[in-house]
């Protein structure tokens, strides 16, 4: 198992720089001008402009001022930042494209047509986010277990308001008594309806805002850490330690979450005395496999595990799960996020190391929905023994997710999801229940 990282952005063969000498050229041309009259009014010769155009000198920083005034570009198309984030969605929506774009011209477009460009880049982030947000609301309508209660608690009262109605409808001599009794219990469970829909649909028409917000306990503890960067530095050895912690805590929401985050603190605290962060992060940096840091220095496998997706940051997403195969805690990345409610894939290496204990396990895998963007999936099982042999036996399982190289020539690849209900997999052996999406794959 090897926890090394691969940016996905290279060995695609583009560079930013690149992109200028192209884009001069094409905006030249668009305004029918000839090369040498542009070289001549930016002060420069016909042969450098030539040598520019065609990518094989790079322009300084005053020839690109002139040429950009002289051509009527704003330099701030030619920034590298801005540059880089064009071809990171271009890339990524490439990723998804079925069948697959001309990645090899992904450049050449972008320098072309920045618009189209930045247009298709934008598009391709709207759908992602819109998916997730599908997922996200599929998720909540199919398990949240308030949604649940609600309309359980509309239902109940219809079924009253209905009963009751039917009571009086047939019954012509019921006596002025009872009649008002009834009367008292219709308008009763009419108020109850009447209020119970408003939150309902209070609750729906927050799910679009709140679709990322906490909504149980665990949440509430997830995004608390996720507002503090996973990282909880007062934990580090010298740090001001778990009293420091305390009135963030004290703030969140529900005692059951304020409970939970202490448990995390807790446990953090001992894996930061295990494995320190000035020990953590050069192996790291040497690619050191999960299992020899732990046997190095001491710690379990799950330890590195929580250390490495929590360190200031990296980029590795966490899943954890308890015995019952429930997730008990999630970190996710921008191309892996785990289901709230619902059950989760269950061909995720997660649930094989939950029954494999002890047996290091890594696979590369392909997301539904997601092209080829491929990740590193790396998990690992414990087992505790409490109360002796004649006690029970917990278990617990870790998956470490990595984004991973866009190539590995001979690798068996795992198509996976997030949950059945909007994986869009075609025949797929593990599927418990029919997709919304619609199979396409």
């Amino acid at each position: 198992m090897s926890s090394r990282l691969v940016n996905p952005g290279q060995g695609a063969g583009m560079t930013i720089a690149t992109m200028t000498g192209t884009r001069l050229r094409e905006r030249r041309k668009a305004l029918a001008r000839r090369q040498g009259d542009v070289a001549r009014a930016a002060g420069i010769s016909a042969s450098y402009l030539n040598l520019i155009e065609h990518d094989r000198r790079r322009a300084t920083g005053p020839v690109l001022v002139r040429l950009a005034e002289v051509l009527g570009l704003d330099l701030s198309e030619f920034d590298e930042g801005r540059a880089a984030v064009l071809m990171a969605g271009l890339r990524a929506a490439a990723a998804d494209a079925l069948p697959r774009s001309e990645v090899d011209r992904m450049e050449d477009f972008a320098a072309r047509f920045p618009g189209w460009a930045a247009l298709a880049a934008n598009l391709h982030g709207r759908a992602t986010e819109l998916e997730r947000l599908v997922e996200t609301l599929n998720d909540r309508l199919s398990h949240d277990p308030h949604l649940s209660a609600a309309v359980h608690d509309m239902l109940s009262s219809v079924s009253a308001v209905r009963a009751t109605a039917a009571i009086l409808a047939e019954d012509a001599d019921i006596g002025a008594e009872w009649r008002d009794r009834f009367h008292r219990n219709i308008h009763q469970d009419s108020e109850k309806l009447a209020l119970g829909a408003e939150a309902l649909v209070a609750y729906l028409d927050g799910s679009t805002s709140r679709a990322e917000g906490p909504l149980t306990p665990q949440e509430e503890v997830e995004a608390w850490l996720s507002g503090q960067g996973w990282h909880l530095a007062a934990l580090e050895p010298g740090g001001d330690g778990p009293a420091a912690l305390a009135e963030g805590i004290s703030v969140l929401g529900s005692n059951a979450a304020r409970q939970l985050a202490g448990d995390w603190v807790r446990l953090a605290a001992r894996d930061a005395t295990q494995l320190p962060r000035t020990v953590l992060e050069p192996a790291l940096a040497a690619g050191m496999d999960p299992l020899d840091i732990a046997a190095a220095h001491g710690g379990d496998v799950l330890c590195v595990f929580r250390r490495t997706a929590t360190l200031p940051g990296r980029p590795e997403g966490l899943v954890i799960c308890d015995g019952s195969g429930t997730i008990t805690f999630r970190k996710p990345i921008p191309a892996f996020v785990p289901p709230r409610f619902g059950a989760a894939c269950p061909l995720w290496p997660l649930f094989t190391a939950l029954a494999r204990p002890l047996m290091p396990i890594e696979v590369i895998a392909e997301m539904d929905g997601r092209g080829s963007l491929r990740l590193r999936l790396e998990a690992f099982g414990v087992t505790r023994h409490v109360g002796g042999a004649q006690g029970v036996e917990l278990r617990e399982a870790a998956m470490l997710v990595t984004p991973a190289p866009d190539g590995q020539p001979g690798a068996r690849i795992l198509p996976i999801g997030t949950t059945c209900r909007v994986c869009a997999r075609k025949d797929c052996p593990a599927r418990r229940e029919p997709s919304i999406m619609g199979g396409s794959l």
